[in-house]
């Protein structure tokens, strides 16, 4: 997977790319509990309960044959789960775009050092989410209040676009992050590292997405929305919403 493409040339690969796959519930449940039991992920199956990976990939709905893009993916977690689910016929692009690049090298390497042949890692040299082919899912998990440190709505209005561009018709896009109060839109996206869950919404449904739904499976009303998200008091417990779009088609 390449970054380099221009506008047209996603536009005309969009125009012949095929629908996004439905998969039954059924089999995405056999996929992810599969995945997830993979001994060559025991080193971080010991954070599935609390992240609620199956409830929250269940409810995704990947499964497998999908091709995935795990945007900015930290240290690899979900792009390890994914390898399984989507298996031999699917693949898996953990992705960072320009701006987080020189933070990549330790988790590229260690997805270099596994050997997983369905994953390719891809180094942005922009900032705009792009694909050199229209994949199914974009996913992306306590990052999106991230893109409005660095060019507020505009940046998260340009993110969107990008997204809404390299999706399949029907493909899904899945935003998961920490809730900050009502009202506070995007405020609180340095101070505490949340943001608002309807200014979320209507963000990702202004760049054309459809909203599918939203899981519970990280709600915690404990969180008072007070703290930053990296307070010991809250730190891995945060209440955190799970949305579900999907670009027409």
């Amino acid at each position: 997977m390449r970054a380099s493409l221009t506008g047209a040339a996603i536009v005309a690969l969009i125009a012949t790319a095929a629908t996004a796959k439905d998969h039954p519930a059924a089999e995405t449940k056999a996929a992810v509990t599969a995945a997830l039991a993979d001994p060559a992920r025991a080193d971080q199956a010991v954070d599935d309960a609390r992240r609620k990976a199956a409830e929250t990939l269940i409810f995704s709905g990947v499964g497998p044959g999908d091709t995935v893009i795990d945007y900015l993916p930290g240290r690899g977690y979900w792009t390890r789960i994914f390898t399984g689910v989507v298996g031999a016929k699917g693949h898996v692009y953990p992705t960072w775009p320009a701006v987080a690049a020189p933070r990549a090298t330790a988790t590229v390497d260690d997805i270099k050092g596994r050997k997983l042949a369905n994953v390719t890692p891809v180094l942005q040299t922009v900032d705009i989410p792009v694909s050199d082919k229209p994949v199914d899912m974009f996913w992306t998990v306590e990052n999106y209040h991230d893109i409005a440190n660095n060019g507020g709505e505009a940046a998260l209005a340009a993110v969107n676009k990008g997204v809404f561009g390299l999706l399949k018709p029907g493909g899904t896009y899945i935003v998961v992050d920490h809730a900050s109060a009502p009202g506070t839109g995007i405020t609180a996206t340095k101070t505490l590292h949340r943001i608002e869950g309807a200014a979320v919404k209507a963000q990702v449904t202004a760049a054309g997405f459809e909203f599918v739904g939203e899981s519970p499976a990280l709600d915690n009303p404990a969180d008072n929305h007070s703290l930053p998200v990296f307070d010991p008091a809250i730190r891995g417990h945060t209440d955190q919403f799970i949305y579900k779009f999907r670009k027409p088609g």
